[in-house]
């Protein structure tokens, strides 16, 4: 019983933060609520979700740390848009580089997301902890990635390559960073799995 109130004592505790960067992320956004309304979206839609199910089904903190730090990824890229993210700007004219790489830092952090797929993937499925199963939760991660990259794709066809549609791809000029997201949604998931009995010992808490 201790350990299930200090959960959700830390669960609220992240809802907390990601609401507070989530109203600093609203107030006058730098390229405008067009960029800031596509870019954070898929987050809002996830947060909504996550509440509404919590009672029912809640993950471990574990998971909740990870959803928080991506949540509040994407709201920060979303008041500045990825491509103008002011840390990774001074980053790129500091090493001279050819781009801002936040977009690709976000990518790469969300492979962590394989963690949450696999905490679900134990509790929801007849699947056990196995190499078998962190394969499966790895290839469900990146079909996530390829179906959002679809979506941006599908976005510059109907927005016929306006301001709104350009910040949201955050391409930069780059025909192959797609290619270059997915690459590191990969790279970061498949890191991720080194820390995955973080998740074993949490679940194993929690039972």
């Amino acid at each position: 019983m201790s350990h299930k109130m200090n959960s959700s004592s830390m669960h609220f505790l992240l809802l907390l933060v990601v609401l507070l960067v989530f109203i600093w992320s609203l107030i006058k956004p730098e390229e405008g609520y067009g960029v800031w309304f596509v870019e954070v979206l898929p987050s809002v839609l996830l947060l909504i979700f996550l509440l509404s199910t919590y009672n029912r089904f809640h993950l471990t903190t574990v998971s909740y740390v990870i959803i928080t730090f991506l949540v509040i990824l994407t709201f920060v890229g979303g008041h500045y848009s990825y491509s103008k993210v002011p840390l990774f700007t001074w980053i790129k004219d500091y090493f001279d580089l050819q781009r801002n790489h936040y977009d690709r830092f976000g990518h790469f952090l969300k492979g962590s997301i394989v963690i949450v797929i696999i905490e679900i993937l134990l509790r929801k499925t007849a699947l056990t902890k196995s190499k078998t199963t962190n394969f499966i939760a790895l290839c469900i991660t990146l079909a996530i990635g390829a179906f959002y990259e679809i979506i941006e794709w599908a976005s510059a066809k109907i927005g016929k390559e306006g301001k709104v549609t350009k910040d949201f791809l955050g391409m930069q000029g780059d025909i192959w960073d797609a290619q270059w997201d997915m690459a590191l949604l990969l790279v970061g998931s498949i890191l991720s799995l080194f820390i995955i009995k973080l998740l074993y010992k949490e679940l194993e808490r929690s039972r």
